[in-house]
């Protein structure tokens, strides 16, 4: 690892002492050991949850709706952990041992979760029709694998890609040119490791069993342990910057404590240190902005502040403390409109599968595909797409824009929301077809129906494609938008976004089955959904997306963005 006196004052990596160090770390060097562990983690995850919903239907014995839900609470908090993670690794670990220690937790989990699956007394008993009636201690054990795992990932998602990108020096051209690439490489690894997981290992779990077919991504994850460790030596490293909490809190409370002071309207009588580094650790200076003007008090020197023996940061801060503040502020709006797109995003692993299970699921006379499988639909779909985007649509569109990346990466996820809502109008004519057959051959006491699983196909497909503009424009928006010492915080804040989309899917899930089951009637998601209105369902997310999309455009227009000290952005 990077020693101690590679770091200049503000906690960035400096060789200038020592360029020998440099050629030997970070770069492509470090970053296939980076690449390997993310690429197996979401291998495990996946594999472990893209059939989870049928496993609590038929392991553990839960209804449609209740496994449905279950699901949603379980990966949401896969997606709020990361405050967690984001928190230590700003603070105080360092995204190095932050990733070592959570994916150690995950191990620990997945294998706790491989053992309820497979070992006698904590695997439920099942009849040989295949009922299974699983006792509260099995079904606790199971829900404490799960969320060991929900903790686990919390450390690893909001950090690996940020340690990634830590390993490209932004002030090396050349370098700086090759951080673009590694997006790209990071994001396909993903999505290797889901379509690996959501074909072969979904079809283990079903054919073969589940205890190998959680033993497995255990055995994956493992390895993403084994393969982050292997590169240790290679890595460049920051120094945590302290508490990003406590800084935003100085800003709050020295503004509320300025409340009556005037702001000059000269800003650059505004308080910052002299040095031409930052006096926060792994952070630029930023540039002043005119808006939230508010918390610009806080940066206000008065008599009482001191300034010349030592500042109190309760009672004043720097211009940089104060732009960092302002920088969450301002993603917050953009943040919240990813939430109901996160809805949608959530039905691939809920709702989407329990519509598969409906359908005739064989390709050729002897072969099924289980509906989760349909999955890798969704992952195809971003593999081509990608490529597509930056090599075609990306130089066209820079054409007509004159911008370097083509569109701007708010315009790129505003074009993905738009491309959400088709996916939801999909599943919802489809299930209006399907509920059509139903009627006119009587098949409402059918497990399955005489139409084609494949019919899912353009759903999943549509959902890959605006992924690609939303997620990956996210991904990009929330790194260079954030704070420089606190991108880890800004990982976790655009992840919650997933978390949140699918809480929200599992309380609109809640509401609609009690408000749609009153009365006696059976409701939109019924066990057995040949009589039910599942199409209802999906067509009520496509009209909150039509409602977030054009909440979206009235935020991105006013959107102002962050500027370090000596950038043009």
């Amino acid at each position: 690892m990077a020693e101690e006196d590679n770091y200049t004052k503000d906690g960035t990596i400096n060789y200038q002492g020592n360029p020998a160090n440099k050629k030997k770390t970070g770069t492509w060097t470090a970053c296939p050991y980076i690449l390997g562990n993310e690429f197996c983690e979401r291998l495990a995850y996946y594999g472990m949850s893209s059939n989870l919903v049928l496993y609590f239907k038929y392991k553990l014995h839960q209804d449609s709706a209740t496994a449905s839900k279950n699901v949603l609470n379980w990966s949401g908090t896969c997606y709020l952990t990361p405050f967690i993670g984001a928190f230590l690794a700003d603070a105080y670990l360092g995204r190095y041992w932050t990733i070592a220690s959570f994916s150690i937790i995950y191990v620990i989990g997945m294998t706790l979760l491989t053992v309820t699956a497979s070992v006698p007394g904590l695997k439920p008993n099942c009849s040989p029709s295949g009922v299974c009636d699983p006792t509260e201690t099995q079904t606790a054990v199971c829900f404490l694998a799960l969320y060991l795992v929900a903790l686990g990932t919390g450390g690893i998602k909001p950090c690996v890609s940020s340690y990634g990108a830590d390993q490209f020096d932004d002030t090396d051209e050349h370098e700086k040119t090759h951080k673009s690439s590694f997006f790209n490489w990071f994001y396909l690894s993903i999505n290797v490791g889901a379509l690996i997981a959501g074909s072969i290992l979904v079809w283990i779990q079903e054919n073969i069993g589940w205890g190998v077919g959680f033993g497995i991504p255990a055995a994956a994850m493992a390895i993403a342990v084994v393969s982050f460790f292997s590169g240790t030596r290679l890595y460049r490293n920051q120094k945590p910057g302290g508490s990003p909490l406590t800084r935003m809190s100085q800003v709050v409370v020295a503004s509320l404590k300025k409340y009556r002071v005037q702001v000059p309207a000269d800003k650059s009588l505004l308080y910052e240190i002299a040095d031409g580094e930052s006096g926060i650790q792994g952070s630029r200076k930023l540039d002043h902005t005119k808006d939230l003007s508010f918390f610009d008090k806080a940066a206000v020197e008065i008599q009482s502040d001191h300034i010349k023996d030592s500042p109190d940061p309760w009672k004043i801060c720097t211009v940089t403390q104060v732009e960092e503040l302002k920088a969450i502020i301002r993603l917050l709006p953009v943040w919240a409109t990813g939430i109901i797109f996160s809805a949608v995003y959530s039905q691939m692993g809920s709702l989407f599968v329990v519509q598969g299970e409906s359908m005739d699921p064989h390709m050729g006379r002897h072969f099924e595909i289980p509906s989760a499988s349909l999955s890798i639909f969704d992952t195809i779909s971003v593999i081509f797409w990608v490529p597509i985007y930056d090599r075609i649509i990306v130089p066209v569109a820079r054409k007509f824009t004159g911008h370097s990346n083509g569109i701007t990466q708010l315009q790129r996820m505003g074009i993905g929301l738009f491309i959400s809502i088709f996916a939801m109008l999909s599943a919802g004519i489809l299930e209006v077809v399907r509920l059509g057959i139903v009627k006119r051959h009587n098949y409402y006491d059918h497990d399955r129906i005489p139409l084609s699983i494949f019919y899912q196909v353009p759903q999943y497909f549509i959902i890959g494609c605006a992924e690609v503009f939303t997620f990956i424009g996210q991904l990009e928006f929330f790194y260079e938008q954030a704070p420089d010492a606190m991108r880890s915080f800004c990982s976790a804040l655009s992840l919650a976004t997933v978390a949140l989309g699918n809480y929200l899917s599992s309380l609109l899930v809640t509401i609609v089955t009690d408000v749609s089951t009153r009365g006696g009637k059976l409701g939109w998601i019924p066990d057995n959904l040949n009589r039910g209105h599942l199409h209802y369902f999906f067509f009520l997310l496509a009209i909150l997306s039509v409602l977030n999309l054009v909440a979206f455009l009235f935020v991105a227009k006013w959107y102002t963005y962050k500027r370090a000290v000596g950038t043009l952005r």
